[in-house]
């Protein structure tokens, strides 16, 4: 079978509670004393090997903070994983394990000292309910390109009420004002690779779109599929400035509200799933709302399945 439809949810469990919970036990850490972000990488490493028995990442874990954790792949070579954490940063950990050769890829965003800005607040919440919308809307035989406009369509109305954009969504959605934003697909198949192949069978073509060509499936969604749901916002300069030269782009944007976020950074929230006969399990078991980011990094108590706001599609 393919290797994205996984042989048994007993393998898919012990995987996700695992790294959940590595990123869990490293959040709290990110607030000391300025630790540079390769800790918090071997931090993870460590407890995914020690709790869960996964020997290997599966792939180069992303950990950046401020303006880093609007670099989409950050944590490589070219960009390690090695400022020092700043008060106030918002802190974006993309980091999975590897169970029995099988992926997993979670994201996690938070403020590094553990409290929220009213506009930290505004863009992670804006990505919450576009995720929790996809979350909801995701069953066999919608299309994923559907669910990539669903989100973006979110993102834009919450981006309107913050003050940032402003005018028709409609016509944002037709000038492909999301990928100004999110310049990446929704989320991609996983199984032994990450980034599972299988998305585009034959007769499936690549939409030529901003945003919708970077999505790493365009065909129907299947039970039994595993996938990221991997929304975010990201104010990254380069396509910011050229949104703002864009005849067909600038109208929609408040140049002085945009200011105030310039430098900010990004937000992602990527949770795994399961397909299944009406919709989805979510195998991602961490705090989510801001309520449950802030109390967790507050006590740096355990968070039990239990103690967090339920997904209820």
């Amino acid at each position: 079978g393919n290797t994205y439809q996984r042989p048994t949810s007993e393998l898919a469990k012990g995987s996700w509670s695992s790294i959940s919970a590595g990123h869990v036990c490293i959040s709290p850490c990110s607030t000391q004393d300025n630790r540079l972000l390769l800790l918090s990488f071997s931090l993870f490493q460590h407890y995914c090997y020690t709790h869960g028995g996964m020997r290997h990442t599966s792939y180069a874990c992303i950990c950046g903070t401020g303006e880093n954790s609007s670099i989409l792949h950050y944590g490589h070579a070219g960009a390690p994983n090695n400022k020092a954490i700043a008060d106030g940063d918002m802190c974006l950990f993309d980091m999975g394990g590897e169970y029995y050769c099988y992926s997993s890829d979670i994201t996690c965003s938070f403020p590094a000292n553990g409290k929220f800005t009213d506009d930290q607040k505004a863009i992670y919440e804006a990505v919450l309910k576009s995720s929790r919308a996809a979350l909801a809307a995701i069953k066999p035989g919608v299309l994923w390109p559907d669910m990539h406009r669903l989100t973006d369509r979110v993102q834009l109305e919450e981006l309107v009420k913050i003050g940032i954009l402003k005018g028709s969504v409609d016509d944002m959605l037709k000038a492909h004002m999301g990928a100004v934003f999110m310049p990446h697909g929704l989320g991609h198949l996983m199984g032994i690779d990450v980034h599972d192949v299988g998305g585009y069978p034959e007769g499936v073509v690549r939409i030529d779109e901003p945003g919708l060509k970077s999505l790493r499936m365009g065909r129907a969604v299947l039970e039994r599929m595993v996938l990221t749901v991997e929304p975010g916002i990201y104010f990254i300069d380069h396509l910011l400035d050229q949104a703002l030269a864009s005849p067909a782009q600038q109208c929609f944007i408040d140049r002085d509200v945009l200011a105030r976020f310039r430098g900010f950074g990004g937000v992602r929230i990527e949770d795994n799933i399961a397909v299944t006969a009406g919709g989805v399990e979510l195998l991602t078991c961490v705090p989510r709302t801001v309520q449950e980011i802030e109390e967790f990094m507050a006590t740096g108590s355990d968070t039990s399945k239990s103690a967090l706001t339920p997904f209820t599609g």
